[in-house]
């Protein structure tokens, strides 16, 4: 039929029940379509009536790729390829031969379901569904009708723009549409989970960043390019995103040689809990993601959880928290990241293990072991600051653990006269304390007074 056109529908699920905030949820899906199908070709894309639309606008556009992205696009219930034409019966009954024709042709039982938006079109909905499925059975007359389990669906939408024809609604992602709900950063580790936590959290609507910890000579370079390609594979669903990459090896060997054995764990997560807070912070992101599961490893009890939360104060999301490892290698086979995610290299979290390691630490333990590895936490600061912008809560941190401003300075490249300003601008300043000379195991005829900014 020269007249037919086919184009992509996209309909709406939880984003429907937002009341007065929809219009925002509706204007973030369709700036996500736009970005999704901008390599398959010109598409006009609008809203209405709670569906979304994405039209080609010449015959160059790959309708199949388009269909294929928005697919994976959270927010969509459902979506379908539909032939449109005008909003006349005759019209749609050569519309639904022309487009099903052959899908029929291969079917034994067929239905038709007709819904009619716009009631201005004069039959109702049964009579429409009534009329075509006799015209399809007198060009298909080996066709029965199943209305409960039919080889076939012929759907007919009656819609202010036109009618649209087309077979089975293909299930949508669901979700929120990625970045209504803010920004988080989600610790990448190499393995199955954490794929599967970015999934789930870009689901709900988070836009996410991801940081991975590397070891090197520990881990290798083939085990970066497989977080590499996790986060590519990802993106497919969560859209773009950094990927910060923290050189790891000389803090992890500082615990490895100053903190008990069994401790190592959670010594080694605290510390990462650290610097991924800091980096949320600079990255503009309001939580961390790691995909835990309750008590899956010695790590991961609720004791543990409770000592690495500890660490930094962002909320942490663990999506997976109440999933058992069938259904998150479900989810990876899914997503396509299982493949990539079992490729036999090593990250930092599987190096240094404890043969018997704790699985209740105690928190008030774990910070007294803590204060004997002054140099990693300097370590760690240092290499902050060498990263990038200086924040007020690096700078504030920077002062805590006795950075001089020179050395701040010379590490981030912005002058000594402007680290003061900022400190004076942000109430960064230090407090002199006094130590009780009369207890000391030494003379002192005078107080002894000390500057901190620990306070």
């Amino acid at each position: 039929m020269q007249d037919m056109q086919e184009v992509i529908i996209g309909y709406q699920g939880e984003m429907s029940l937002k009341g007065l905030n929809r219009n925002q949820f509706e204007s973030a899906t369709i700036k996500i379509l736009r970005y999704r199908v901008k390599d398959a070709g010109r598409f006009r894309i609008w809203c209405a009536q709670s569906t979304f639309y994405i039209e080609p606008e010449d015959a160059e556009a790959d309708l199949d790729l388009a269909f294929a992205r928005v697919s994976k696009v959270f927010g969509l219930a459902a979506v379908s390829r539909s032939a449109v034409c005008e909003k006349d019966f005759d019209a749609i009954c050569q519309t639904a031969e022309s487009y099903l024709g052959a899908a029929l042709a291969r079917a034994r039982t067929f239905k038709v379901e007709a819904r009619r938006a716009d009631k201005t079109f004069p039959m109702d909905s049964p009579a429409l569904m009534r009329e075509l499925g006799a015209y399809l059975l007198e060009r298909h007359p080996r066709l029965k009708v199943d209305v409960h389990d039919p080889d076939c669906k012929v759907i007919v939408e009656i819609r202010d723009r036109g009618a649209y024809v087309h077979g089975p609604k293909t299930p949508g992602e669901g979700g929120l549409p990625v970045g209504t709900s803010g920004r988080a950063l989600n610790m990448l580790s190499g393995g199955i989970d954490s794929p599967v936590a970015a999934y789930r959290m870009a689901k709900r609507g988070l836009a996410l960043d991801h940081i991975h910890f590397a070891s090197p000579p520990y881990t290798s370079e083939r085990a970066r390019r497989k977080v590499i390609a996790l986060a590519q594979h990802t993106s497919v669903y969560t859209g773009s995103c950094n990927l910060f990459v923290v050189p790891y090896t000389r803090p992890q060997e500082c615990i490895r040689d100053n903190a008990p054995p069994m401790l190592f764990t959670v010594l080694m997560r605290r510390s990462m809990m650290r610097i991924a807070g800091q980096i949320a912070r600079r990255q503009g992101c309001e939580a961390l993601i790691t995909g835990e599961s309750l008590a899956q490893v010695a790590s991961q009890t609720v004791q543990a959880i409770r000592c690495t939360d500890a660490a930094q104060d962002l909320p942490v999301l663990r999506p997976l928290i109440g999933m058992d490892k069938s259904e998150i290698v479900s989810i990876s086979r899914k997503i396509d990241t299982y493949e990539i995610s079992i490729q036999p290299f090593e990250d930092c979290c599987t190096i240094f293990v404890a043969k018997h390691p704790v699985t209740k630490p105690n928190l008030n333990v774990i910070r007294r072991h803590e204060h004997n590895l002054d140099e990693r936490i300097d370590e760690l600061m240092e290499n902050a600051l060498k990263t990038g912008e200086l924040t007020v809560d690096l700078l504030r941190e920077a002062k805590r653990i006795e950075f001089p401003d020179n050395v701040i300075a010379r590490l981030t490249g912005i002058s000594q006269e402007e680290i003061k300003k900022q400190r004076y601008d942000n109430n960064i300043r230090a407090a002199y304390k006094m130590v009780d000379t009369c207890g000391a195991e030494f003379d002192a005829e005078t107080p002894y007074f000390y500057s901190t900014y620990d306070h």
